[in-house]
């Protein structure tokens, strides 16, 4: 007796899609969420659940990256999706976050530069999905072209870290706030070639250096999350600088 095919056996077979083949999908979701309601909270002046927020989305766009790697999931659907969920989570939630802790003294002024992170973030997303493809191939994994719309939040946020680490007060200073957001809005949009994890090589003389600072940068996130954040920031500042450096002090090429 001959066997009839699989799909004669079950109709819908065909239709059905594995379910790793969403993961991908949920985890940019997951993401975009975290960064809306982000959104929610800095409007409640809760500024340090919103932060958390912000590094949690940003947690969840490396992570689904990864995913849609190992399982052979990625797609052009999940490519768009992540675009978008990446402009609201780090280009929209902490400009609102940055208007309402220290901008808003600025009034007009305070939301255009809001605006400017806004606009630099949709820009250097825009660039990379174009360049997508050249990012892909060959010596391009050693960097990325400009600022990385997580890496740009994070800067951005630098002065509201200051102030939830006790180490500063921009309270009196809301123009100073405003123009390192600009500062970093230029970052965003400029072809300084940055670090990026696919470029990064450890020595193996360093390895163990590196566990043993994994094992204090762990206490840290437990005992001060804040003076952490200031701290990455400042070494990442230290790496931009010597790109900069590199390129003769010129931000556009």
């Amino acid at each position: 007796m001959t066997r009839r095919p699989s799909i004669l056996r079950d109709p819908d077979a065909a239709e059905r899609v594995p379910f790793v083949q969403l993961l991908p999908n949920m985890v940019t979701l997951a993401g975009m969420c975290f960064g809306l309601t982000s959104v929610r909270y800095s409007m409640d002046e809760r500024f340090g659940t919103a932060v958390l927020l912000i590094m949690l989305a940003a947690l969840m766009d490396g992570l689904d990256g990864l995913l849609a790697r190992r399982l052979n999931a990625a797609s052009k659907l999940g490519s768009e999706l992540d675009s978008l969920s990446d402009f609201l989570c780090f280009g929209v939630a902490p400009g609102i976050l940055l208007y309402q802790a220290h901008l808003s003294q600025l009034g007009n002024l305070g939301w255009i530069f809001v605006l400017v992170l806004a606009t630099a973030t949709c820009l250097r997303l825009a660039r990379f999905n174009v360049l997508r493809g050249v990012q892909d191939s060959g010596e391009e994994k050693a960097h990325f072209v400009g600022v990385p719309a997580p890496g740009g939040a994070l800067l951005a946020l630098l002065p509201v870290f200051l102030v939830l680490s006790d180490t500063t007060d921009y309270s009196d200073a809301p123009l100073l706030v405003g123009l390192w957001v600009a500062f970093v809005g230029l970052l965003m949009i400029s072809t300084l070639k940055t670090l990026s994890p696919k470029g990064l090589r450890v020595p193996r003389k360093l390895i163990a250096v590196m566990i043993f600072a994994m094992v204090i940068v762990i206490g840290m996130v437990f005992t001060r999350p804040w003076t952490l954040l200031v701290v990455i920031d400042l070494a990442y500042l230290a790496i931009l600088s010597r790109s900069l450096v590199q390129a003769r002090g010129r931000f556009f090429n």
